[in-house]
C-alpha cells in the first residue's frame, strides 16, 4: 500500500520548531558550492530544476513573467490491476528451447511471440499529473535575475528585479508535510500581485475554485486511476477567486501549498479516496507558516543528506553558471569540484524519488511530462531500475533502498504465477521490465523481451544492503525469503546444454543485444551469484542446510565465464562475438560489476578478457551506458581510463537531443540524456565516481583503487563499505594523508592501499584512525 503518515503537532513541538527555524538559517551559507544555477530563466523542461519528496515530483522553470510548475505524483499510471501471465505459456516452453537447440532462432522468436508472451504484450506508462501557473503583471523588463537548486538545503530559488522591487520565490517538496510549497515575498509591502491557476494535459479534468484554494481533477484515459490535486493560499494580501484562477493583490508574500493523490492503494486495488487522502495534508498545515515547514524540511532532509561529503578541491568554476559550466567542462575539464557537484547531486535526486513509503525511482525518477514518455517511463530491470540503487549503499543512503526492496515484494506475489504458467516451476520469476501493476511476465518482442535475469538482479540488491548493514533481522525476514524463491525459480528452470553438459539458462537473451539464445553469459553470472549468496545466507542462518548442498551442486554445473576467439569474454555459449560491435548493453561484464563472479582475487584472467571485451565496445554510448563504463573501468582499476568516461558525461545535450558524439551526455539541468532524459546515468556516474575511490567488493575495503591523475586533491566522508563499516579519509597529490574507520557491526576489518594491507578487529560503535601509511594514529 503507498502510505504517508502525519504526525500532530503539539505545543510543545514550538520550541523545536524555532530550534529548526533557526538552525536552518545559520546552517545556510551566502554562496552554497553545492548548487545548480543560472542567469536566465527554463525555457525547455530539461532545463528546469526538480524539487521531490519520493511521493511528489515538479519541475520549476523560474519564469518571470509566468511561473511555470510542472508536478507528478508517484502513483498516476495508465491501466488498471491485471495478471499479465499469460496461462498455459508453459506448454509451448520446451518446443522453444529445441528450436533455439536446433539454431532456428526466428522460428522460436515466433512460437514464443504467439504462445508466451505477456497479456496483455505491453505495460502501462508512467503519467504527468498537472501544471500549476503564476502570472505576474508588469514584471517584463526585468534585471538581476538570478535562479538556482541549493543541494544543501533541497530549495529551488528564483530572485530578480522588476519596477524597483526585489522579488524572491522559493520552492521545496516537503517529505513531513507531504506537500509541494511555494513561497513567493517582496522586499516592500502590498506590492506582491499575480494570479495562479491548475491546469492539466488529461483530457478528463475538472478545476474548481473557492475563496483561497482550489482542486484539479483528472481522470487518466482508458485507465482505472483518477486523482485529486489542491492549492491553498496563505497571503498577507489580498485573495479573489475567479473563474479558473486565484487573484493575490497587494501582498507583499504569499504561500501556495500544492499536493496531489490518487485513488491508487497497491497494484491489486484502486479503490482510494484521493479528496480524502488529501484532508490532513492539508489540515495539518494550518496556522503554520512557510519557514516551520521549510525549517522541518531542511531538517528532515540533511539529516540524509548531510552523512555523506566529497571535495575534490578548485573552486575555480563555482563562479560559471551550471549551463556554462559543463560547456566549458568539454573545453577544458580542469573542474574536478564538477564532478563532486555531480555526485551530490545523484544524491540529491535519489532522496527526492525514493523515500521510506513510496514508490521506487523509475526511468524518470519522478519527474515526467509527457503522456507518452519514453519507455513508458516505467521500470526497465534489466539494468536502468538497478542503476538507479547503486549509489543508496555507498553513498549512505540505505533508507532510500526500502522502496525498491517493497517493489521485489511485490514483483515476488505477481512473479510466482509467472513462474508457473510460463516455466511450470516453484519459486518466482520477472523478466525485463515491470509496472506499478507489477507485472513480471515478458514483454514487447521476444527477441528481447524473453529475459528471465530479473528477479536474480533485484534480489542481489537485497543481499548488498545485508553486506553493507550487516543486519542479520532483515536478511533473515525480508531479504533470504525472497533470495531463496528466486533461486528455486532458477534450481528448476536450468537445463542441461546437449552440446557441452553444462547447466545453461534458455529460453533468454543477453539484455538486448542477439536476440532470444540457450545460455548468455549474464544469466549464468546472476544465477551462479545468486545461488552463492544463497548458500552464504544459509550458512549465516544456519538453515535450509539441504537446499544449499543442492544449491552448491547446481552451482557446479552452470556453464563458465569462457574466453573467445579475440581474448574477449564471451556474450554467449558460443564464440560469436563481434569487435566491432558498440552496442549500450555490454551484460556479460555484469559478472565484474555490480557483481563479483569475475575479479582480480580469483579470476584474473577473466579480468582481462572483460577488459578486451570492453575495449571492443568502445567508450562512447547513451547516458547509462557511458555511467556503466565508468563503474567496470573503476573495477579494472583503471582511474585514467574511467575517468574519460566522465567527462564523456558531460557533453552537452540540447532539447532537440543535437550533442557532442553519437552518445549521452547531460541536459543544462545535469539530468542524464540517454537521450532523451533517463535518470539512471545520473545515479549510475555518482556511484561510479565514489567507486574510483573506494571498492570493498573483495576480500579488502581498497582505498584509492582507480583514483585518476586529474583528482589529485580530496576528501570522502561518510561513505559506506561492506562489512557495515564508515569510512572517510582524504589525499593530497594523488596520495592518501589520513583515514578514518568507523565499524557499525563490530566485524574484523581488511584495509587495502596500494602494496599495503592491514587487518584489525572492530566492536559496535568503535573508531580507528590511521595514516597514508595506514598506521594506526
Amino acid at each position: 500500500m503507498s502510505t504517508f503518515t502525519f504526525r500532530a503537532h503539539h505545543p510543545l513541538a514550538v520550541l523545536g520548531l524555532v530550534f529548526l527555524i533557526i538552525s536552518a538559517c545559520s546552517s545556510e551559507k551566502e554562496v552554497s558550492n553545492l548548487r545548480l544555477w543560472y542567469e536566465q530563466p527554463a525555457q525547455q523542461w530539461t532545463e528546469a530544476l526538480p524539487v521531490g519528496n519520493g511521493r511528489l515530483g515538479a519541475m520549476v522553470f523560474g519564469g518571470i513573467e509566468q511561473e511555470h510548475i510542472q508536478f507528478n505524483e508517484e502513483t498516476l499510471w495508465t491501466g488498471a490491476p491485471n495478471d499479465y501471465a499469460h496461462t498455459g505459456a508453459s506448454r509451448y516452453l520446451e518446443e522453444i528451447r529445441q528450436l533455439l537447440f536446433d539454431g532456428k532462432q526466428e522460428e522460436a522468436h515466433n512460437l514464443a511471440m504467439e504462445e508466451f508472451m505477456s497479456i496483455p504484450l505491453r505495460q502501462r506508462e508512467y503519467q504527468p499529473f498537472g501544471d500549476l501557473y503564476l502570472e505576474f503583471p508588469g514584471h517584463k523588463g526585468s534585471s538581476n535575475y538570478h535562479r538556482e537548486l541549493d543541494l544543501e538545503n533541497a530549495v529551488c530559488k528564483t530572485t530578480y528585479e522588476a519596477n524597483g522591487v526585489k522579488y524572491t520565490r522559493e520552492v521545496i517538496a516537503s517529505y513531513p508535510h507531504q506537500v509541494i510549497a511555494i513561497h513567493l515575498k517582496a522586499d516592500r509591502k502590498n506590492v506582491l500581485n499575480f494570479k495562479v491557476r491548475l491546469d492539466s494535459e488529461h483530457e478528463e479534468k475538472l478545476i474548481t475554485s473557492e475563496g483561497n484554494h482550489q482542486t484539479l481533477e483528472i481522470g487518466v484515459k482508458d485507465g482505472a486511476l483518477k486523482g485529486t490535486a489542491r492549492i491553498e493560499v496563505d497571503t498577507d494580501g489580498n485573495i479573489t477567486s475567479e473563474g479558473d484562477r486565484i487573484d493575490i493583490s497587494d501582498a507583499r508574500s504569499a504561500t501556495i501549498w500544492l499536493s496531489a493523490a490518487t485513488n491508487f492503494v497497491n497494484y491489486n486495488d484502486v479503490s482510494g479516496d484521493p479528496t480524502k487522502k488529501l484532508e490532513p495534508i492539508f489540515a495539518q498545515l494550518k496556522g503554520l507558516s512557510y519557514e516551520k515547514v521549510k525549517a522541518s524540511h531542511i531538517s528532515d532532509y540533511q539529516s540524509l543528506f548531510n552523512r555523506f561529503a566529497l571535495d575534490f578541491g578548485n573552486y575555480q568554476r563555482d563562479t560559471l553558471p551550471t549551463d556554462r559550466r559543463i560547456i566549458k567542462f568539454i573545453e577544458s575539464p580542469e573542474d574536478p569540484q564538477l564532478l563532486a557537484l555531480y555526485t551530490q547531486y545523484g544524491r540529491y535526486l535519489l532522496i527526492s524519488s525514493s523515500r521510506q513509503g513510496t514508490q521506487p525511482a523509475n526511468l524518470q525518477g519522478i519527474w515526467n511530462k509527457d503522456l507518452k514518455p519514453s519507455w513508458g517511463s516505467k521500470y526497465t530491470i534489466n539494468i536502468n531500475t538497478e542503476m538507479n540503487y547503486w549509489p543508496a549503499e555507498v553513498t549512505n543512503l540505505s533508507e532510500c533502498h526500502e522502496p525498491l526492496f517493497k517493489m521485489i515484494r511485490e514483483c515476488a506475489e505477481t512473479g510466482s504465477r509467472v513462474a508457473v504458467e510460463h516455466y511450470d516451476a516453484k519459486g518466482w520469476v520477472a523478466h525485463h521490465n515491470t509496472d506499478i501493476w507489477r507485472g513480471t511476465a515478458p514483454i514487447n518482442h521476444s527477441n528481447h523481451g524473453m529475459w528471465v535475469g530479473g528477479s536474480g538482479w533485484l534480489t542481489h540488491h537485497l543481499w548488498e544492503h545485508y553486506l553493507f548493514t550487516r543486519d542479520e533481522s532483515f536478511l533473515r525476514e525480508e531479504a533470504y525469503p525472497l533470495m531463496r524463491d528466486a533461486a528455486l525459480f532458477y534450481s528448476e528452470y536450468l537445463v542441461e546444454d546437449p552440446v557441452t553438459g553444462w547447466l545453461i539458462s534458455t529460453p533468454s537473451n543477453s539484455p538486448e543485444n542477439g536476440g532470444m539464445v540457450a545460455g548468455p553469459t549474464m544469466d549464468h553470472q546472476i544465477i551462479r551469484s545468486l545461488f552463492n549468496a544463497c548458500i552464504e545466507a544459509m550458512e549465516i542462518m544456519d538453515t535450509d542446510h539441504q537446499f544449499a548442498a543442492e544449491l552448491k551442486d547446481l552451482s557446479m554445473q552452470i556453464a563458465p565465464n569462457q574466453v573467445g576467439q579475440y581474448g574477449q569474454l564471451q556474450e554467449w555459449m558460443e564464440d560469436l562475438d563481434d569487435p566491432e560491435n558498440k552496442h549500450r548493453h555490454v551484460s556479460h561484464l555484469w559478472g565484474i560489476h555490480p557483481a563479483m563472479d569475475i575479479n582480480w582475487e580469483t579470476s584474473p584472467e577473466l579480468m582481462e578478457a572483460a577488459k578486451q571485451s570492453l575495449l571492443f565496445r568502445g567508450d562512447d554510448g547513451t547516458g547509462w551506458s557511458l555511467a556503466w563504463k565508468i563503474n567496470f573501468w573503476a573495477r579494472l582499476l583503471e582511474g585514467d581510463h574511467a575517468y574519460e568516461l566522465v567527462k564523456l558525461i558531460f557533453r552537452p545535450v540540447s532539447s532537440d537531443k543535437t550533442r557532442y558524439g553519437r552518445g549521452g551526455g547531460s541536459y543544462a539541468n545535469l539530468f542524464d540524456a540517454h537521450p532523451p532524459f533517463q535518470i539512471d546515468g545520473n545515479f549510475g556516474a555518482a556511484a561510479g565516481i565514489v567507486e574510483m575511490l573506494i571498492q570493498s567488493h573483495l576480500s579488502a575495503i581498497n582505498i584509492l583503487p582507480a583514483l585518476p591523475s586529474a583528482l589529485p586533491d580530496g576528501s570522502i566522508s561518510g561513505v559506506c563499505a561492506r562489512g557495515g563499516f564508515k569510512l572517510s579519509f582524504s589525499w593530497k597529490e594523488g596520495k592518501l594523508t589520513r583515514l578514518e574507520v568507523l565499524s557499525k557491526a563490530g566485524e574484523s576489518c581488511k584495509i587495502k592501499y596500494l602494496n599495503r594491507t592491514i587487518e584489525f578487529s572492530t566492536t559496535p560503535g568503535q573508531t580507528l584512525s590511521f595514516d597514508g601509511q595506514l598506521n594506526e594514529i
